[in-house]
């Protein structure tokens, strides 16, 4: 039931049709007797600063989830950005603070960095390989630096863009050391697949396998099938892994946080979403 009560989280989005969202949030927020709910809202991307800016002055506007096309645009229509956000360059969520002003945050690495410590795998002072800079790869980058790596590889076939990451890492991370253009995956602890090989079935593999030490972290974002080419090949050298879509199941509980709503396990998040067939 909503009432005057009830916050309003935003869910932007265009087309919106597509998204779940609701579907997960909502029966759990009914459950835990949580007084908001995510309601979905397609704006085109002429008409987003606009709906930003009406909004926040709505008093019991609570934050939004952002999806695409918008995270970009989210960047210059917010008050504060965290410092994942700024080394993304985009943002999936904003929250409204009691005095209006809006803060921007991203959880797309945050999901993928909460996965593997949940298997086991602790960053902290580990050495780490990420391929692919766009934007998944920059928010799992920004992610691992924020949970305390000591090292990291970035590879893209753009260096650019590479290098760009790397000079935002340093800004915000300046103990953390950061080079450039290797794929090579000998000696890292941690090896990321943040690029499209593995979506289609004659792409080649991103990394040489045989350089992956056995007992190296593996994961992938491709989520065209559970157990990628890659990934296939990695736990074949006993490596442990993890599947693309972990990193959306694990994004939620990081969500709820940031909105002030406690947190939930992944398990708990399937058992009461409600989605459609």
């Amino acid at each position: 039931m909503i009432t005057g009560k009830t916050r309003l989280i935003a869910h932007f989005g265009y087309p919106i049709e597509p998204v779940k969202a609701p579907m997960i949030y909502n029966p759990w927020f009914e459950r835990r007797g949580i007084a908001a709910v995510v309601v979905p809202m397609g704006v085109a991307p002429a008409d987003y600063a606009s709906t930003i800016a009406t909004l926040r002055r709505f008093t019991n506007f609570h934050g939004a989830l952002v999806t695409m096309p918008h995270k970009v645009a989210t960047l210059d229509l917010v008050d504060e950005l965290t410092p994942t956000a700024r080394i993304a360059g985009a943002a999936n969520a904003i929250l409204r603070r009691p005095d209006g002003s809006l803060v921007g945050d991203q959880f797309d690495g945050a999901g993928f960095v909460r996965g593997v410590i949940g298997k086991g795998w602790q960053p902290a002072g580990r050495r780490v390989l990420v391929a692919g800079t766009g934007g998944v790869g920059c928010a799992i980058a920004a992610s691992l630096a924020a949970a305390g790596v000591a090292e990291m590889m970035l590879f893209d076939t753009s260096d650019a863009s590479a290098q760009a990451l790397a000079g935002r890492l340093r800004h915000h991370y300046p103990a953390l050391q950061v080079h450039t253009g290797s794929r090579d995956p000998a000696g890292y602890d941690l090896v990321v697949n943040a690029t499209p090989l593995g979506m289609k079935p004659d792409d080649p593999l991103p990394f040489d396998v045989t350089r992956i030490a056995p007992g190296t972290f593996v994961g992938e974002v491709v989520m065209t099938q559970k157990y990628t080419p890659l990934l296939q090949a990695a736990r074949a050298r006993g490596c442990p892994v993890q599947v693309g879509t972990d990193m959306l199941f694990e994004m939620i509980p990081a969500y709820l946080e940031f909105f002030g709503f406690g947190t939930a396990t992944v398990e708990e998040l399937t058992e009461t979403a409600v989605l459609e067939h």
